[in-house]
């Protein structure tokens, strides 16, 4: 037992040797193996032995060095926010102003203020846009993009993690987020961060303070890693319904951009250019096979009385294109012409 116990300790410490971990968590962490080994008899070995395995992983799987390459090219970022969002302009200018920013700073070879660009805060109704816009951002920049949601988040160490002193203990939301994406200048889109639970909201907008303060957030400490995370270099956008939840605190360190609900006329162009194309592609079916007559659209924006984003839309024209790849799979018919006559048919009940 003993001299597989040594080996297995070995070779967790090879693995820390190896890896692009701090040099001072190196040394907390040889420590540790060292006193492991002096276990090896004991009853308590193999749980302390699980413990150090899975933390080392962690640490060992974390960005610590490694970064993404921007692109701000700033025609690029116009046209994959134009490929994915209809209108907007006021947003889509405030966005490319912000990358012309970073593009200057890292042109003067100011590297390090770079980061410290606004924290975007999309507030607006339900199917709005607010997350797709934070993922066309990302895809703008050449960013890996991870969505931490908020909604019913009620305790703050969801977000920090939990000590190791606890059996089932793992890092919270933000080294995770870090872990997923695999680099240090990650986006990190912090979803619906006003629908916290009441009981959890005071703690969680306190790390959240920490989180995108720039004089705090380069040695953020996640309780199960335990040693400083620098968080200034990733990006922080934020979206929420409304932000009369979020405390002064954290309001302080955003800036509030309302994403406008839609008219019904926006919504055909967006429904004919964006979501039908989109849904077609998605059943496998050619992009011939349906044709809807214009007059039909009114129909398939507002099924049910007003909604302000496009998410009853979406789910409309998916529903009828999927009617439609039914009929195909059936032998009814390769091409399908959608008219006022005969609309009921195909739109969900």
């Amino acid at each position: 037992m003993n001299d597989t116990a040594f080996n297995e300790i070995n070779v967790l410490g090879e693995k820390i040797k190896n890896s692009t971990v701090p040099e001072e968590l190196k040394n907390s962490v040889q420590i540790r193996l060292d006193q492991l080994k002096k276990l090896t008899n004991s009853p308590t070995f193999l749980p302390e032995y699980d413990r150090m395995n899975k933390y080392i992983d962690w640490i060992t799987a974390l960005p610590w060095e490694k970064k993404s390459q921007d692109n701000l090219d700033l025609e690029n970022a116009k046209k994959i926010l134009d490929e994915h969002h209809f209108g907007l302009e006021d947003i889509k200018n405030r966005i490319i102003e912000y990358l012309a920013v970073m593009k200057l700073k890292q042109e003067k070879g100011e590297g390090q203020d770079v980061y410290r660009a606004p924290i975007l805060c999309f507030v607006g109704l339900v199917g709005t846009g607010k997350t797709t816009i934070a993922y066309s951002i990302a895809g703008a920049l050449g960013r890996k993009i991870a969505r931490i949601p908020f909604g019913g988040m009620g305790d703050p160490l969801d977000l920090r993690g939990q000590s190791r002193m606890h059996a089932e203990a793992e890092p919270g939301k933000i080294i995770k987020a870090l872990r997923d994406t695999g680099y240090r200048n990650s986006v990190i889109l912090l979803d619906e961060i006003d629908r916290v639970t009441d009981q959890g909201r005071a703690s969680i907008m306190g790390v959240l303070v920490e989180l995108l303060d720039p004089g705090q957030n380069h040695a953020f400490t996640d309780h199960y890693i335990d040693y400083p995370v620098n968080l200034s270099e990733c990006i922080f956008i934020a979206t929420a319904n409304n932000t009369t939840n979020i405390s002064t605190a954290v309001m302080d360190r955003i800036e509030p951009i309302m994403m406008p609900s839609y008219t019904d006329q926006e919504k055909i162009t967006i429904g004919k250019k964006y979501v039908f194309p989109k849904a077609l592609k998605a059943s496998g079916l050619p992009m011939d096979t349906i044709t809807v007559d214009d007059e039909v659209w009114v129909n398939l924006v507002r099924p049910l009385g007003y909604d302000a984003g496009i998410r009853t839309m979406e789910r409309t024209i998916g529903g009828m294109v999927r009617k439609v790849a039914r009929m195909v799979v059936e032998g009814k018919g390769t091409h399908f012409a959608i008219t006022q006559q005969n609309v009921k048919e195909f739109l969900p009940q």
